[in-house]
């Protein structure tokens, strides 16, 4: 079994437990004889979660290293047929066992669990027999993301990582040799990524890590051996990029198998990854609709701007009057060398303002490190999140950001004006403080292993959108109409990607039809808009996960808020809504709505 990490604006390790373990009767006081049948269910049910997590991570050990459950790092698996095979005997097997539970007979925290198992096997084994990304997504393939996790983080003594470091590189060449088998019809988008991100391999596996074995404390046996496996890998890598390369060509020359699913898998696929009880025609629906309203928003804080930055009379065309207040606000912006040092330096901002607001409880004690983003890492997105799991939930958490030294003049000078002096505050709101970092903290202290474990997309993504708009309505900005209209431009943003995605995906949207909805009707400039085009054809659905699961949060909170009237308490309900884990919104609704 292979769960994938969700990549996107945030790359997630949604995953990781912690030291939360069923309740057991001790061996020396049997369970009391009056025990309602409901608790023996509860008792059972408990067990087999923890039963399943732990046969979990024998079967996906990378998925399990993500999580910060380190037993089993020094194990590669080889992605073959066997493999395979393996994988969907496991979810078989679990899926018998969970299915001995009477749902009426779990209480609603259990029954939420049970439907996040249930839906975690049955899309592994749609994303195995029907979706079949391991044949046409050569991205698939790339071990560097493992090996990293553990020579960067310091989990463990050094040199207990390095002979996990060391098994684990055993398995390389038969791993790369698999995924050749494994591709076949390849779409030529996924193939470019698979070449430039093994290229990022060698910033793991480089002279400085053989250093490092050198001057360890393994013995001379192991750092020979060490250093045989490490040309082992560093050949496996550089033929496997090589034959990759043929394939470009061979694509670029012959033609390619569409990156665009279609419809019925569409459909398909939003149902496992965003379980929001919508379909995607109707959120698509949904969406085109807000679009809409804030467009009319972004019109009237246009008409009461523009006598600030204009002698002329304001156009009587509304959006082409607010692409232009947009475009002369952009060039207000941070210089391409300090962009990733205005991002550190606004971290701080933030932290005090959620304090003296008191909006929800921050723990100082959790770390939360900005970085340059990974070589192996780049290609998909600019900023991200990469977040310890439960169990290692003292780890750092990196906000991974790229520098701009790669772009043109530009491209550069476009890049900073869509990240202008406004947007990028708001960007830091949604990917740290108090978005994507404080909200996978709170997860990681879920008592619900289950619910932090197998986090729902558009939770976590709905979150760090929802927060951008609660911190303006909550003075972040001094209501400045400058800092709402750039805040409606990223919104609108979020919205489109809905949009962008479907069309793209199911309705056939080309490249111009798509620059020009970003570009002339979403005010986004032309790299971000043709950096989106990219991502678009590289993931399906995870862009709708962001207005998805944010509709679905700020109605909730909205809907409490008429209920409760002087009696909400807006900290409460972050703390609150945000201690269930990573479920899905919908279940976090029910849990809330049932407590008195």
């Amino acid at each position: 079994m292979k769960k994938s990490l969700i990549a996107a604006t945030v790359v997630l390790a949604l995953s990781g437990l912690t030291a939360c373990q069923p309740k057991q009767v001790p061996a020396e006081a049997p369970a009391a004889p009056s025990a309602s049948q409901d608790q023996v269910k509860a008792q059972d049910f408990a067990a087999f979660s923890q039963q399943f997590i732990d046969a979990l991570w024998q079967n996906a050990p990378t998925w399990a290293l993500y999580s910060g459950y380190h037993k089993y790092d020094g194990i590669l698996q080889i992605p073959d047929a066997a493999n395979r095979a393996q994988s969907l005997a496991f979810i078989d097997k679990q899926l018998q066992l969970l299915r001995q539970f009477d749902l009426a007979s779990l209480s609603a925290n259990e029954s939420i669990d049970y439907h996040l198992i249930e839906n975690l096997l049955l899309q592994d084994k749609w994303e195995t027999q029907t979706f079949k990304v391991w044949q046409w997504n050569p991205a698939n393939y790339n071990v560097a993301g493992g090996f990293a996790q553990i020579i960067n983080e310091d989990f463990a003594p050094l040199d207990e990582r390095l002979r996990s470091f060391l098994s684990r590189m055993e398995n390389v060449p038969a791993y790369y040799a698999a995924a050749r088998e494994n591709i076949s019809d390849p779409t030529l988008e996924h193939t470019q990524l698979a070449i430039l991100q093994n290229r990022g391999a060698f910033s793991i596996f480089s002279d400085q890590l053989l250093t490092q074995v050198n001057e360890s404390d393994l013995t001379e046996d192991e750092k020979s051996l060490f250093k045989t496996r490490f040309d082992e890998v560093t050949t496996a890598i550089n033929q496997h990029i090589d034959w990759l390369q043929t394939l470009e060509q061979k694509l670029q020359k012959e033609g390619a198998r569409s990156f665009r699913i279609g419809e019925k898998l569409y459909e398909e696929k939003f149902g496992f990854d965003i379980q929001s009880g919508m379909s995607a025609k109707q959120i698509y629906e949904k969406a085109l609709a807000d679009k809409t309203k804030v467009q009319g928003e972004m019109a009237k804080i246009t008409e009461k701007l523009w006598p600030k930055y204009f002698d002329m009379p304001m156009p009587g065309d509304s959006t082409k009057a607010t692409r232009e207040l947009i475009d002369k606000l952009s060039v207000k912006h941070v210089k391409r060398e300090d962009f990733v040092d205005e991002v550190k330096a606004q971290i701080p901002e933030l932290v005090k303002f959620v304090n003296e607001k008191q909006l929800i409880k921050l723990d100082p004690n959790k770390p939360l490190v900005v970085r340059e983003t990974p070589e192996y890492m780049r290609g998909f997105a600019g900023a991200s999140i990469s977040a310890p799991g439960p169990y290692e939930k003292t780890g750092n958490t990196y906000y991974n950001v790229t520098p701009l030294d790669g772009m043109s003049d530009e491209s550069a000078e476009s890049y900073l004006r869509e990240y202008n002096h406004w947007v990028l505050q708001v960007l830091n709101i949604h990917e740290a403080i108090p978005g994507h970092y404080t909200q996978l903290v709170y997860s990681n202290e879920s008592p619900s292993l289950v619910k932090s474990l197998f986090g729902n997309g558009a939770m976590v993504e709905g979150w760090a959108v929802y927060t951008e708009r609660m911190m303006l309505e909550e003075g972040y900005g001094d209501f400045e109409p400058e800092m709402w209209l750039m805040y409606y431009k990223w919104n609108l943003r979020v919205i489109v990607n809905t949009i962008l995605d479907y069309s793209i995906q199911v309705k056939g949207m080309t490249h111009d039809e798509a620059i020009a909805l970003m570009t002339q009707e979403a005010f986004q400039q032309q790299a971000e808009a043709e950096g989106k085009w990219r991502r678009a054809t590289l993931s399906q659905v995870q862009l709708t996960s962001y207005y998805s699961g944010y509709r679905e949060i700020y109605d909730f909170r909205e809907e409490l808020k008429a209920k409760q009237g002087e009696q909400f308490d807006l900290r409460a309900f972050h703390e609150k809504f945000l201690s269930y884990g990573s479920a899905p919104v919908k279940y976090i609704r029910q849990l809330m709505l049932q407590q008195k």
